[in-house]
């Protein structure tokens, strides 16, 4: 298969049926938000990597979580109950994709969210396409998840915890506002335990396109969200 160079006017992207077995799909090319918002919209994601070309990925398989059928383990719901955290929605993206980029996580370094993505990231939120969902702690953002939403499917980008269970929270009280607005999908992209425990699961690319096409076509425009107050604390068990 074929992997295509991108072309700096050029925001247009291959079919993303057509990538090589390994996801990628395109190289180069640069991350700005029209080509960012260009690539999501075809289920194509930058994984940037040091030392190559900016990749392009539509991975053969996709790991996804229905909104409205998140599950809650035992555990989880303890602490859910114990109402620990406020969750708030688009109050402090640039915080949040700074913490994730600073989370310690095995096997990576940082170096895939480049300054260039934290930029473009941001410029999204400012226009309604990015968001963050935050888990705050006495005055203080101890948690949360950040990404992009396209139509009606949120695509997941990355997370971080600085208290125990903090984004596992964030990222439930989300899912039971998407659910709340219609939303069908949750792409998280990378098979995690975690996710795993709350349903999410592997979905093949053909499947993942039909959804996005459906998903996409749905009357949700960019915009700032805000969290029902009914979920002001925490999802609702």
């Amino acid at each position: 298969m074929p992997v295509f160079r991108l072309q700096s006017s050029d925001f247009t992207f291959p079919d993303p049926r057509r990538a090589e077995p390994s996801g990628v799909i395109a190289i180069g090319g640069d991350v700005r938000p029209e080509r960012l918002i260009a690539a999501y919209s075809k289920g194509i994601f930058p994984w940037p990597c040091e030392g190559y070309p900016l990749l392009w990925h539509s991975p053969p398989e996709r790991f996804v979580l229905r909104p409205s059928e998140v599950r809650i383990n035992r555990s989880l719901g303890k602490a859910i109950r114990r109402r620990p955290f406020e969750i708030r929605l688009d109050s402090a993206f640039a915080q949040v994709i700074a913490g994730c980029q600073t989370a310690p996580r095995p096997g990576q370094d940082g170096t895939w969210l480049t300054p260039e993505l934290r930029a473009a990231f941001t410029e999204l939120n400012r226009r309604g396409w990015a968001h963050s969902a935050e888990a705050w702690q006495d005055g203080l953002l101890v948690g949360g998840l950040y990404g992009m939403a396209i139509g009606g499917m949120f695509c997941g980008e990355s997370m971080f915890a600085r208290a125990d269970n903090a984004s596992k929270i964030a990222l439930v009280t989300l899912c039971q506002q998407l659910a709340r607005w219609g939303f069908t999908l949750l792409d998280a992209q990378v098979e995690t335990p975690h996710l795993a425990a709350l349903g999410a699961h592997r979905m093949p690319r053909a499947a993942f396109l039909a959804e996005l096409d459906h998903a996409a076509a749905m009357p949700i425009p960019p915009g700032p969200w805000r969290l029902d107050e009914a979920l002001k604390y925490g999802p609702v068990l």
